[in-house]
């Protein structure tokens, strides 16, 4: 990290990947180009769960190679008066596996829904008798994490070296 005076401990970047609205999800497509694109995720511990079609771009790209890349952006505020903006940012790296067990997708997927549409949770069991059979479900491991942040206090002063306020 180039600006270690933004960086943010291993709790706040476990807190902006639980805050943020979707993930961005980077991985080496079969013909060894960058891919990337948004998920949405739930974190149990050190997993990540994210759901997906059965086949398809990103499962050939993580069959192939399942170390992968994930980014995370949480608050963010655009100055009126300065050329920056405010934010909070969380990057991680781990292995990607699919999810093969009921139990488990299913306790992923309960996630994901807890996180994304808790109103809708009285649907959650008709849901999975549906079309659990039909969701792929896959998990990253969280090899290393780090955050960062940048933000001003109310005087105008940039909080720098992790300091909360």
């Amino acid at each position: 990290m180039r600006r270690i005076d933004r960086e943010m401990d291993r709790d706040f970047a476990l807190m902006v990947v639980d805050k943020c609205e979707y993930a961005t999800l980077a991985m080496i497509d079969t013909d060894g180009t960058p891919y990337c694109l948004p998920i949405s995720i739930a974190r149990d511990e050190d997993i990540i769960y994210f759901h997906s079609a059965k086949d398809g771009r990103k499962i050939d790209a993580l069959r192939n190679d399942p170390n992968v890349c994930m980014s995370c952006v949480g608050d963010t505020l655009r100055a009126k008066d300065k050329f920056t903006t405010e934010f909070e940012s969380a990057i991680l790296r781990g292995k990607a596996s699919e999810v093969t067990e009921d139990e488990e997708k299913i306790h992923g997927l309960k996630l994901i829904c807890e996180r994304h549409t808790p109103t809708n949770m009285h649907e959650f069991d008709t849901a999975i008798e549906k079309s659990l059979f039909r969701t792929g479900v896959w998990k990253i491991e969280i090899a290393d994490i780090t955050g960062k942040r940048k933000k001003y206090d109310k005087e105008g002063k940039e909080i720098k070296f992790g300091r909360m306020e």
